[in-house]
């Protein structure tokens, strides 16, 4: 079943159907994965230089995706049938490239911002991950998608405690409250902390899109191809960084492996395996519904703190959070966006009848019961 675009032929997106067993393995698996990465983070990771840790993740993406071709059902011919290194160029370094940029915001904005702020604001990234694929792909949301992309949004706020449970309440929005906070931001916190993440969120979700049009379009992209280009122009772009880079000149002056331990792979290993997950999720999930695997993954990091911290437990927002965060996906994936054009194909158009048909069927038995 697809759907035409010009005289291309496109399968049907993922956000215009139900998810697959397939993709909802996928999304379940990246959300573990985005849960328990702070901790391993933050407990192995010590303090290695941030550069030579992403060159190491990329090196055991590629490693990774290279076993994963070689063990898999298709041949190494027919995965890499019609690759040029033109083809490369055009699918592969621009996204490698825009997340790159990404990055960088990233650590700006982390560096600036509080890590709730960031943490929230980082959650823009669904919105724009929809936003991007319409630019890109011209995929549509419907009207009740947009709703639960919103309520996406807040759940987000909820599980970070920014938002409170009673502005979930409309009395809390339409009461006089004088004990609001005023927030007073400096230009600083503007334009090296907010901007940056903004900036960083919107090129996740243009990262997203490219990555989407290159694994769904026509007869896609293998999946663990599209990744191992992605790591190769990535450690393309990260070994040319290093010539001028502040990490770079650290390298250079204390070693590559300089406060590595054992330890640390643990994190890399795992990162690495989200980030082989992520182009999963996107070539059968799409794009925007990544976001909501992110989102659950708050929630479990939330979760495993409280495993791991007896003085921390499972909060009443984090609860909140994910009943809302449920809620916003099955809206997502129950009201898809169909085209009015889309009415007047021959198996609409049948279906139709046969309703009707069907109605008036019913109406004249009773009748004649009557």
């Amino acid at each position: 079943m697809s759907s035409t675009c010009g005289n291309k032929t496109a399968p049907v997106s993922s956000s215009s159907k139900g998810l697959s067993s397939t993709a909802l393995v996928y999304c379940a698996l990246l959300s573990l994965q985005f849960g328990i990465q702070p901790i391993l983070t933050k407990k192995y990771m010590g303090g290695a230089t941030k550069s030579t840790v992403v060159f190491m993740q990329e090196l055991t993406k590629l490693v990774i995706a290279i076993a994963g071709i070689s063990m898999g059902k298709a041949r190494w011919s027919d995965v890499v049938s019609g690759w040029t290194v033109t083809s490369w160029l055009r699918l592969a370094l621009l996204p490698a490239t825009i997340y790159l940029v990404q990055n960088i915001c990233s650590l700006l904005a982390y560096e600036n911002l509080d890590p709730i702020t960031y943490n929230v604001l980082n959650q823009t990234k669904t919105l724009s991950a929809a936003l991007c694929c319409y630019i890109v792909m011209k995929k549509k949301q419907s009207r009740m998608q947009v709703c639960a992309l919103l309520l996406l949004l807040a759940a987000a706020l909820v599980i970070e405690r920014v938002l409170p449970m009673e502005a979930l309440t409309p009395s809390y929005w339409t009461a006089d409250r004088i004990d609001k906070p005023q927030v007073e931001l400096s230009p600083t916190h503007i334009t090296h902390g907010v901007v940056p993440i903004m900036v960083a969120s919107f090129l996740s979700g243009l990262a997203g899109a490219v990555t989407q049009k290159s694994l769904q379009w026509g007869k896609g992209r293998h999946a663990l191809l599209f990744t191992l280009e992605l790591c190769v122009a990535s450690l393309l772009l990260l070994t040319a960084s290093f010539a001028t880079s502040e990490d770079g000149r650290s390298i250079r002056e204390r070693g590559f492996f300089d406060q590595w331990t054992f330890h640390t792979l643990i994190p890399i290993l795992t990162n690495s395996l989200g980030g082989i997950l992520v182009g999963l999720v996107i070539k059968y999930a799409g794009t925007v519904r990544k976001g909501f695997a992110l989102i659950f993954g708050i929630l479990l990091s939330g979760l495993m703190q409280s495993l791991v911290d007896e003085n921390k437990s499972l909060s009443k927002e984090d609860m909140a959070g994910g009943v809302l965060a449920a809620l916003s996906l099955w809206l997502h994936a129950t009201n898809p966006y169909v085209s009015p054009s889309s009415a007047s194909t021959p198996d609409v158009i049948d279906e139709n009848f046969n309703k009707k048909t069907a109605q008036t069927r019913r109406k004249y038995k009773s009748k004649k019961e009557e």
